[in-house]
């Protein structure tokens, strides 16, 4: 299937075209309880993760809480 670039939090990334949100998530193995993501600009519900397939050149931030006071 070939791959493509993404850009995740602001770094370069290739990962294999095909992935949706949720599959890319789980190969970085984050614990998707506990983040948020922006998707090219915009905030994503967790429920639309696995429905999001991401394509060359898309945008993702992805946020963890910090915890601290």
């Amino acid at each position: 299937m070939g791959n493509i670039t993404l850009k995740v939090n602001g770094k370069p990334r290739e990962i294999d075209a095909g992935l949706d949100l949720q599959a890319y998530l789980a190969t970085i193995d984050v614990n998707m309880r506990f983040i948020a993501v922006g998707y090219n600009g915009q905030v994503i519900r967790k429920e639309d993760f696995a429905g999001l397939r991401l394509n060359e050149g898309d945008a993702l931030e992805i946020v963890r809480p910090v915890g601290g006071g």
